[in-house]
C-alpha cells in the first residue's frame, strides 16, 4: 500500500507529516557537488555550510517568497529527505499533498508539483496553505463563519478571511522572516558598520526581537566585519535596536491586515470581531508581534497553539479524513 505524507514545503522550513505524526522537521537548504550534483548534506546540516563552502560544493535555499526558484535543486533536497524517512522504493513511491501559498502562478503550482513527482512521489495533490493552516488550527473551515488567518512564514505573509471551506479575501506580501533578517542585516551595517550574516541575524530575530516597545529581552553579543577596517569585530545588540530595524517591515505587514479587513465583507467582519484573528507561523513567535497587531486593527489575536506546525498538522488531518469532511479540498485520491 502506498504511504501518504504531507509536506510543508517552506522557504526557511519544510515539515513532512507521515502516518500519525510530523516525521521530519529541516530546514530548507541543501548542500550539493558544484560538478556532479550530488547531495552532500540537507537540513540543518547543510544550514551550517551556508557561507562556508569551498568552491566545489554549493550551499543553496532553493525556495524563495514562498515559490520554488530551482525545480531541480528542490527535487533533490526533497529526495534525500524521502530517502532520510525511507519513504520511497521501486514499487512503494509515496502520495503526496503539498501545500502552497495562496494565489500563487500556474506555473509556480506546476512547478510544486514536478519538484516532488522528481523526488519520488507517485502522485501530488496540492492545497492552498490557508486552507491547511486553519485546519491544523482547529478552525471549523466548512462552517457559513468567517475565520481570519495570518500565517507569518519564511518567505512570505499571508493574511486569509475563510468561510464555507473557501477563501473569500486574501493578500500576500513578500515580506517576512527573511526580509526581518534583512532588515537587521542593513540596520546594523548602517548605524554601527559591521556586516554580518543571514544566520548571525535570524539569532538575533529569535533571541532578542520584539515587535513592541515595552518588551526588553536584553542583549547579545555578535561577530561580524567591520566594513573600514575590514577586520572582524565584536558589538554587543540590544533589543531596541533589533526592533528598530524591524520597524518597517513589520509595519508592512500589519498594512496588509488591515487591508484585508478593509476588503472583507460586513456579514463575516462581524464573525471576525467576535472569533478574533488566528496567527500561524514562525513568525508569529515574535514576542509582541500580536499585540502590534491588535494596536492597530482593535480586534483581538490569538496565536495558535504549535504555530509552526499548524500547516502540517492540518495537512495530516486531511488525509486521515480523505473520505470524510476535508475529501473536497484534496485535488486528487489517495489509493
Amino acid at each position: 500500500m502506498a504511504k501518504q505524507i504531507g509536506i510543508d514545503l517552506g522557504t526557511s522550513n519544510t515539515l513532512i507529516y507521515k502516518d500519525k505524526g510530523i516525521a521530519l522537521r529541516a530546514p530548507s537548504v541543501v548542500s550539493i557537488d558544484r560538478f556532479t550534483h550530488e547531495v552532500i548534506a540537507s537540513g540543518r546540516a547543510a544550514k551550517q555550510m551556508l557561507g562556508k563552502t569551498p568552491g566545489n560544493l554549493l550551499a543553496l535555499r532553493p525556495l524563495k517568497d514562498g515559490v520554488i526558484t530551482d525545480l531541480e535543486v528542490t527535487s533533490l533536497m526533497l529526495r534525500d529527505f524521502f530517502t532520510r524517512l525511507d519513504m520511497t522504493s521501486f514499487f512503494n513511491r509515496p502520495s503526496a499533498l503539498v501545500c502552497i501559498p495562496y494565489g500563487v502562478t500556474e506555473v509556480e503550482r506546476r512547478a510544486v508539483e514536478d519538484a516532488t513527482m522528481e523526488a519520488g512521489a507517485k502522485n501530488v495533490g496540492l492545497i492552498d496553505e490557508p486552507i491547511a493552516a486553519a485546519v491544523g488550527a482547529g478552525i471549523k473551515v466548512s462552517k457559513a463563519r468567517g475565520a481570519m488567518l495570518i500565517d507569518l512564514g519564511g518567505g512570505v505573509s499571508e493574511t486569509a478571511v475563510i468561510s464555507l471551506g473557501g477563501v473569500v479575501q486574501s493578500n500576500s506580501l513578500r515580506i517576512a522572516g527573511d526580509e526581518l533578517d534583512q532588515a537587521i542585516i542593513n540596520h546594523l551595517k548602517q548605524t554601527r558598520n559591521i556586516l554580518i550574516g543571514e544566520i548571525t541575524a535570524e539569532r538575533l530575530k529569535i533571541r532578542i526581537g520584539t515587535a513592541v516597545d515595552g518588551i526588553d529581552r536584553g542583549s547579545m553579543e555578535v561577530c561580524g566585519r567591520d566594513l573600514q577596517t575590514g577586520l572582524a569585530v565584536t558589538a554587543e545588540i540590544t533589543t531596541a535596536e533589533v526592533r528598530e530595524a524591524m520597524r518597517e517591515p513589520i509595519s508592512e505587514i500589519i498594512a496588509m491586515v488591515k487591508q484585508t479587513l478593509e476588503e472583507t465583507p460586513p456579514e463575516l467582519s462581524a464573525d471576525i470581531f467576535d472569533l478574533g484573528i488566528v496567527m500561524v507561523g514562525g513568525g508569529s513567535l515574535l514576542p509582541g508581534i500580536d499585540r502590534a497587531i491588535h494596536d492597530r486593527t482593535g480586534i483581538r489575536v490569538i496565536v495558535a497553539k504549535k504555530p509552526v506546525d499548524c500547516v502540517c498538522q492540518g495537512l495530516g488531518r486531511m488525509l486521515r479524513s480523505t473520505g470524510g469532511d476535508f475529501s473536497e479540498f484534496i485535488r486528487y485520491k489517495v489509493k
